[in-house]
């Protein structure tokens, strides 16, 4: 079922458009904004597609760091997750991912809430 909703929601060409419209929501909010200082977005933009196509089911396994590891030294609150998790979900349902779809993606980010925000 993972390798159709890859297929199902376009793709990589799909998943480039869901990533670039994440960003560019989360990197709009003033309260999100300082956990971006400094980093290189272009390599944060490749490890998203990267993770939302493994958690799609595509044709590729995350390679990133441990999320625990990669997050830690941002000290991410629960607030901040969760409106993280809402602009990704808006970027999914914005370009024409099904709820079901949907669903399935945000269900993969959820378990990830502990990792991140550092429980």
């Amino acid at each position: 079922m993972a390798q159709s909703i890859y297929r199902e929601i376009g793709g990589r060409d799909a998943v480039e458009a869901v990533v670039s419209d994440f960003y560019d929501r989360v990197l709009a909010d003033e309260r999100l904004r300082p956990y971006f200082d400094g980093l290189e977005m272009n390599e944060l933009h490749a490890h998203q597609v990267q993770f939302v196509s493994a958690v799609a089911g595509g044709p590729t396994d995350y390679t990133g760091e441990n999320m625990r590891e990669a997050h830690a030294h941002l000290d991410i609150d629960e607030a901040d997750f969760d409106i993280v998790g809402q602009y990704l979900e808006a970027a999914l349902r914005e370009n024409g991912v099904d709820n079901d779809n949907v669903d399935v993606v945000m269900s993969e980010v959820a378990a990830l809430k502990d990792p991140i925000v550092g429980e």
